[in-house]
């Protein structure tokens, strides 16, 4: 099972390891489902089908990864309610669990007022596309070379309104694309661009 799987990758031997899963069901919306395991050293598992062998893996840095562990602690380790009550419309149902040891604590809503809540929701709505991304982005270049270009423009959209991340994870398949000349030259040029433009985002800061 893809989800089983991913959570064997994730504990590797580890098994007090702290954990924070997110996962969302929206019946009708793209993905339908969802959910994303998280280890403290930043390393994660995505998984868009409850039944699949081949979940994405991705490494968020240590700055983004504390600060999504530091939102869950601010919630108390999702060990209190975050739904807001309110009538709204149906968002799809969203929860958060701790799993840490033998110990786990789940919430979950649909529309939530809480700034805590509402910042971790959007980081892991954040991961979600970057994953959608990636899977349309690895399935374009792979069987349909006229879209790649179209997949390109789509990613670098949405790099722009920074809501990618961690996006190392597009190294090998942009520098594939860069380098096979099946691919059309505006593709092949984009890729080039964003690689760099990932590269130079990503790259340490000089040591004074």
């Amino acid at each position: 099972m893809r989800v089983l799987l991913g959570l064997m990758l994730l504990a590797g031997g580890a098994a007090a390891e702290p954990q924070v899963i997110y996962s969302k069901s929206f019946p009708g919306s793209m993905p339908e489902w969802v959910q994303i395991t998280l280890t403290k050293d930043g390393k994660g598992i995505y998984t868009d089908q409850k039944d699949d062998p081949q979940p994405l893996t991705f490494v968020l840095n240590a700055e983004q990864a504390g600060t999504i562990f530091a939102l869950a602690e601010k919630l108390n380790f999702f060990n209190r309610p975050v739904e807001s009550g309110l009538a709204v419309a149906k968002m799809g149902e969203k929860s958060f669990r701790w799993v840490e040891g033998d110990k786990t604590f789940e919430t979950k809503f649909n529309y939530t007022q809480d700034l805590d809540a509402q910042a971790l929701h959007d980081w892991f709505e954040r991961i979600t596309e970057t994953e959608s991304h990636r899977i349309n982005l690895e399935r374009a270049a792979r069987f349909d070379k006229l879209g790649v270009n179209k997949a390109l423009l789509l990613l670098q959209s949405s790099w722009e309104r920074k809501r990618i991340v961690a996006p190392e994870q597009f190294y090998k398949t942009l520098e594939r694309i860069v380098k096979n000349e099946s691919y059309l030259n505006i593709a092949r040029d984009r890729a080039a661009f964003l690689v760099n433009a990932f590269r130079a985002e990503t790259a340490p800061e000089p040591k004074p």
